[in-house]
């Protein structure tokens, strides 16, 4: 008599940007996956939008039975890098994980500034310039509009030399 064991989550690779193709396809093909997201600020077209991204860029998640399920078509999926893998086993995720991931609340962006914000500039070479913020750009960046030369230019700068006008 055999003895069963339950479905594992295990990680897949996948292509750069394919994330969802590889989701669709697997699930196409009856597996059973996880992406997680969350919402991003993104500067496009000169607007702030906000925008579904992956969670993990290029990393995804599958429940599989170890021993009655094929997993020869994962590899060859469409948008499918690999399994990742340490040695000759796929690495495992523990359960726990991947239940604490699907039933966390959605994580709100909680910024120090908002579009069209006041700021100056504390430290670097534009110490003591005064701006109107844009908006964030990553975790460690922002965009601020200055004026220099009496023209407004778009700035890139690190969010910790930016403070509250």
């Amino acid at each position: 008599m055999f003895e069963t064991t339950p479905p594992a989550w295990y990680v897949v690779h996948t292509k750069p940007r394919q994330e969802a193709r590889a989701l669709d396809n697997l699930q196409n093909q009856g597996f059973h996956c996880f992406l997680p997201t969350m919402q991003v600020q993104k500067l496009r077209n000169q607007k702030v939008q906000t925008v579904t991204e992956p969670m993990f860029s290029r990393y995804l998640f599958i429940q599989l039975d170890d021993t009655t399920q094929n997993w020869g078509p994962i590899r060859s999926t469409l948008g499918v890098s690999k399994l990742v893998s340490f040695g000759p086993l796929p690495a495992k995720m523990p359960p726990e994980f991947i239940a604490f991931l699907q039933e966390a609340p959605p994580e709100t962006l909680d910024r120090m500034f908002a579009p069209g914000d006041s700021v100056h500039i504390a430290n670097g070479p534009l110490k003591g310039l005064e701006g109107q913020y844009i908006a964030h750009d990553g975790e460690t960046r922002a965009f601020v509009l200055v004026d220099l030369l009496g023209q407004p230019q778009k700035l890139r700068m690190a969010v910790e030399s930016l403070r509250v006008a």
